[in-house]
């Protein structure tokens, strides 16, 4: 049985990779997208509902699944508007901040939704293997984290940078709030030993690359995830809708649910 999806922002970069992969998956149908008027020249070849409003395709769409990877209030307002509607929605934005999330967290105990700053399959696999080598090397290894990302990229560092910050943190017994330093200038002193270090760099069109860093005496060791086309994501999200669209709504979902 095929899951119907709304795309959001169905002519943007990820939008439109959403689109084209909704269009050639398997186990869902694009039901229909949300664009500006504006922006919506060229997406008629869809052969579905094209609309600048969400409230007005969602009649159009009863129980499709929605996938949003806009910008954070964009995202919190399709959140709010799923709800009144009783349709799942997946977020895929990042930057969203700590009372955004809380507002996701409440709309997920009457409506399905999901949310992940990553959708990949590689970088979550990558959170399960790196608190293995936290715990396997021990306080006298180093934690950093580097990410670099497109120059058009608005949000640093990267919710995925933080997400994998918080694992290492969350294995070393942390708060990351208390130990993460997201800037180095000037005399800054010796490296504290309960530091995490996450540093961003920008350019050109890198799709996604992050490496988490352990520090040790006498070597160093790199995990490294590289995301070589946007696909990788939109094809997560195409999942997590179809999965999604199965589960009832008491909490705000990730990957980790997904592949419990």
């Amino acid at each position: 049985m095929q899951t119907p999806v709304i795309i959001m922002g169905a002519s943007g970069r990820m939008g439109s990779t959403l689109t084209r992969l909704a269009r050639e998956g398997e186990g869902v149908s694009l039901a229909g997208v949300v664009e500006r008027e504006d922006r919506q020249e060229g997406l008629e070849h869809l052969g579905c509902p094209v609309e600048a409003d969400l409230d007005k395709l969602l009649p159009q769409c009863p129980g499709a699944a929605i996938i949003d990877f806009t910008a954070p209030e964009v995202s919190l307002g399709t959140a709010r508007t799923a709800a009144r509607f009783g349709n799942p929605v997946v977020v895929g934005t990042t930057g969203l901040n700590k009372e955004q999330v809380a507002q996701l967290t409440v709309l997920a105990e009457k409506n399905p939704v999901f949310w992940a700053p990553n959708m990949s399959i590689g970088v979550n696999a990558l959170c399960k293997v790196l608190p293995l080598l936290t715990e396997i090397l021990g306080a006298a290894y180093d934690l950093e984290i580097s990410e670099i990302h497109h120059r058009h990229k608005k949000d640093a560092p990267s919710g995925t940078a933080l997400k994998l910050a918080q694992v290492l943190a969350e294995a070393r017994g942390w708060d990351l709030d208390k130990v993460a330093a997201y800037c180095r200038e000037g005399i800054i002193g010796a490296r504290p030993d309960e530091e995490i270090g996450v540093q961003t760099l920008r350019g050109g069109d890198v799709v996604g690359d992050h490496t988490a860093y352990f520090f040790g005496p006498g070597e160093r060791i790199e995990v490294t995830h590289r995301a070589h086309s946007r696909d990788t994501f939109a094809s997560g999200a195409l999942r997590a809708a179809a999965w999604l669209s199965g589960q009832k709504p008491g909490r705000l979902y990730a990957m980790a649910d997904m592949f419990a």
